[in-house]
């Protein structure tokens, strides 16, 4: 297996993408590896700011422009409150785009050249993972390179191990 130098991690902000985020940042600061951190505005959410944007207000930024800088603000203060402990152990960079979360996701990591996708799953079964599908699963059949997928242990298992630790 080659060194792993550069991983993606890709995050919706949720408490489920903080454990992916978690393990992308731990992996990079034992391999030395770098993180970028990637958030994808959904183009659904754009369509609400798509007449606005396309006519733009002369002298103002686009309502585009306005919702990156929202989100990369968001961003930055997903990792300042969960990551505080990690973010200066490890290079860390930010990036937010706009667009379709797994195709973005499998054409940044085609466009970094990283050697792995490190992202969390819900774990979904029966009928919301027929309709809904998964986007880590998604991006696992699609990515150039391997993908870590985090399943979330359930809150019951972890609080028996934390009694078991105490």
């Amino acid at each position: 297996m080659e060194h792993i130098k550069k991983i993606l991690a890709p995050t919706d902000f949720s408490e489920l993408s903080v454990v992916g985020v978690r393990h992308a940042l731990e992996l990079a600061r034992i391999s030395g590896a770098t993180v970028t951190v990637y958030h994808v505005i959904d183009d659904a959410e754009m369509l609400v700011y798509g007449r606005e944007a396309a006519r733009g207000m002369p002298g103002q930024p686009s309502q585009v422009v306005f919702l990156l800088e929202k989100y990369q603000r968001a961003l930055s203060d997903f990792l300042r409150a969960n990551f505080a402990d990690l973010l200066p152990l490890v290079e860390t960079h930010e990036k937010v785009e706009v667009g379709a979360p797994v195709k973005n996701i499998v054409e940044e990591a085609k466009k970094q050249g990283v050697d792995l996708i490190v992202m969390s799953t819900h774990g979904r079964t029966g009928l919301t993972h027929l309709l809904a599908g998964s986007v880590t699963e998604k991006v696992i059949r699609h990515a150039p390179c391997p993908v870590l997928s985090i399943r979330p242990q359930p809150k019951e298992d972890a609080r028996r191990q934390v009694r078991r630790a105490a």
